[in-house]
């Protein structure tokens, strides 16, 4: 799975704030990703995280898009 720095990951559980969406601050063995409702910040094995992936939105895809 292509997951980079700055990436934004859809899950399939909701944090306890009720947000779906996690920020990607760091990649290897283990991630570290700061929840995009409250900003609390985990750290979690790869393997753990990918199996609750639902869509990872690539910054740089959504800003081509707009044209700008």
């Amino acid at each position: 799975m292509d997951i980079r720095l700055g990436d934004i990951l859809h899950m399939k559980k909701t944090h306890p704030c009720g947000e779906k969406r996690w920020l990607v601050l760091r990649t290897g063995a283990d991630f570290r990703l700061r929840c995009l409702g409250c900003g609390h910040e985990i750290m979690v094995a790869r393997f753990k995280a990918e199996k609750n992936i639902r869509q990872v939105v690539h910054p740089e895809s959504s800003t081509e898009s707009n044209g700008s």
